[in-house]
């Protein structure tokens, strides 16, 4: 239908962005100064903001990422969800791209993701974007960020949204595990056809790199009440492995 449709315009557009980026490039850059990778991996449930996307249980996702030494880069990632809606979506394909650059110390990023729910019924309005932007510092060890995202439209015809997140990463000695954290803010114009009231959501627990496979394990909540959300809000451990090719 006309979810599909987009998606493989959206694929296309992706498509000839990458076609474009590498023959700009291939004149004077060397092969090296581009990087192809690709993940495969496995979540005990999938979360988007602290909120359950696939009814609470396990989820399969992988990825497809381009990087440019100068700093551009396009990506796309998929999993599966569940929204109780009829089997109306089944899967998620993000769509995205951006720069990436160094400024005093900080490393910025600047960028746009879309959300495509192939095979939803147009009429749910599923489908949207965000601008972002982020800065992070490493700090001799511990890294904070903060990243800012705004759609004009937000999922489910939704209106004007805002994320504003924070998060910190702290290496535990040579171990190879680090400590992680994050608090998010979520504002939303038209909160009935969301489903949810402004909120905030959290996040702490550990990751663990063997080899280009990533282990983590944290746990998740968010301020949302029962009134404002039955299930898939309230507070949760969260598995989650991957795998890095190459």
């Amino acid at each position: 239908g006309e979810y599909i449709m987009t998606l493989k315009k959206t694929m296309t557009a992706l498509a000839l962005v990458l076609v474009f980026a590498g023959t700009a490039q291939a004149q004077e850059a060397p092969a090296g100064d581009n990087k192809f990778s690709a993940t495969v991996g496995a979540v005990s449930q999938y979360r988007f903001r602290g909120i359950t996307q696939s009814d609470e249980r396990p989820a399969l996702q992988g990825s497809v990422d381009w990087s440019h030494s100068s700093g551009i880069y396009a990506g796309v990632w998929a999993s599966n969800v569940d929204f109780n809606d009829g089997d109306e979506a089944s899967v998620e394909v993000d769509v995205y791209g951006g720069y990436k650059f160094a400024y005093q110390g900080l490393d910025l990023n600047m960028g746009a993701v879309g959300y495509v729910y192939p095979g939803a019924s147009s009429n749910l309005n599923y489908n949207y974007y965000e601008l972002l932007a982020s800065a992070s510092h490493d700090f001799g060890g511990a890294t904070v960020s903060a990243s800012f995202n705004y759609s004009p439209n937000n999922f489910g015809d939704s209106g004007n949204a805002e994320y504003l997140g924070l998060g910190a990463t702290v290496p535990i000695m040579d171990s190879g595990i680090s400590f992680v954290s994050s608090w998010g803010h979520q504002w939303i114009d038209d909160e009935s056809a969301y489903g949810y009231p402004d909120y905030s959501d959290w996040s702490a627990g550990f990751t663990y790199n063997f080899r280009g496979i990533d282990l983590s394990l944290k746990y998740v909540d968010t301020s949302l009440s029962n009134a404002d959300c039955a299930d898939g809000c309230d507070a949760a451990g969260i598995f989650f492995f991957s795998i890095k090719f190459p």
